[in-house]
């Protein structure tokens, strides 16, 4: 976000604060994505309907903890934000409110939408494994269960076991196969690092492409920026790695299909506009909005039934994967025993 635009949005909160009341045409929304073409979605909704955006971004983490410390008198109607695992934390921080409304119930699946209407999903992600080509045979790595093979020994690159987006798959594990199978495969997988837990999703795929490991994890649109990257680093990169969407049906494989998270928002407890807070909630899920969604990031729609297309998803073969559909509200539920096994086997 550019200096001049967090100043702004900050200006016009500033102005709703100092005057203790709501516009009426107006939403206030407090935004963990940090990704461009967001803001013609934004801009898109006012057009549609008068009610002005007054975007907040920043760190998940400090968002949560700015509308704590505002209280009742916070101006924040919306909180957007990535994972199911924070939309967990903020819920259990009281942050959001219930929210009855047939057109989010009807168009967003209700594995993507806390069962309460506390919050709704509005994009998905696979997290995804990755080969080096010239090191790797991909046979080796069709699953995440694969993860702990003893021949990838000295080979598997991911994030720290902090990270959002790996206990939301440890979440996914602890529900699909219990929680003793899943401190096992936690195990298993932190005797496999090449390296100590270090950097992001990006840096475990360009750790691939480089030779430093031999396999890692990371959401996919992360690979597609490599891909449309003019960098000449970047293409090297997408030169020597594969990709493989994990449990797909087939031999020796578990079907249930590649690990699933969303991006979501929900009504902020204390919403001084809750009416447009909810109106751009429904926005969110219109045919329009989730085809920004998906050529904004490369993600892929909640709604079913959006018609739309992607170059690059395609060449990738990810348009039929077969997705995960367990609710992603347990990766919220299990976060907690995720982040325990993880100190456990010292996945640091």
């Amino acid at each position: 976000m550019s200096t001049s635009r967090h100043l702004l949005a900050t200006t016009c909160l500033a102005g709703v604060l100092a005057a203790g009341v709501a516009d009426a045409a107006e939403v206030n929304v407090y935004s963990g994505r940090h990704y461009d073409t967001d803001a013609e979605l934004y801009e898109n909704f006012t057009a549609e309907t008068g009610i002005t955006v007054n975007l907040i971004e920043g760190n998940a983490e400090e968002l949560v903890e700015r509308i704590k410390a505002e209280g009742a008198n916070s101006p924040a109607d919306v909180l957007i934000t990535v994972d199911a695992g924070r939309l967990y934390r903020a819920d259990q921080e009281g942050l959001f409110q219930p929210v009855q409304s047939a057109v989010l119930n009807e168009r967003i699946p209700a594995e993507f939408r806390h069962p309460d209407g506390h919050w709704f999903g509005y994009t998905t992600r696979m997290r995804v494994i990755y080969y080096n080509k010239d090191t790797i045979d991909p046979a080796l790595v069709q699953t995440y269960e694969d993860l702990t093979r003893p021949e990838l020994a000295g080979e598997v690159c991911l994030r720290s076991g902090s990270n959002i987006y790996n206990l939301s798959l440890l979440g996914s594990l602890i529900e699909h196969h219990g929680e003793a199978a899943a401190r096992d495969w936690a195990a298993g997988v932190v005797a496999n690092f090449a390296r100590p837990p270090e950097g992001g999703d990006t840096d475990q795929i360009k750790g691939v492409g480089t030779g430093q490991c031999g396999v890692a994890v990371a959401n996919h649109y992360y690979y597609v920026r490599l891909m449309t990257s003019d960098d000449p680093a970047d293409q090297a990169v997408v030169e020597s790695t594969g990709i493989v969407f994990p449990n797909q049906d087939g031999p020796d494989q578990d079907g249930r299909g590649a690990h699933v998270n969303i991006s979501g928002a929900g009504v902020v407890a204390n919403a001084p506009n809750r009416d447009n807070a909810v109106a751009f909630l429904e926005y969110l899920s219109s045919p329009s909005a989730q085809t920004y969604f998906i050529a904004g990031n490369n993600e892929f729609p909640t709604v079913e039934g959006v018609e739309w297309e992607n170059p690059y998803l395609a060449e990738l073969g990810a348009m039929d994967v077969k997705r995960d559909t367990v609710p992603v509200a347990v990766f919220g539920t299990h976060q907690q025993l995720a982040q325990v096994i993880m100190d456990e086997v010292g996945w640091k």
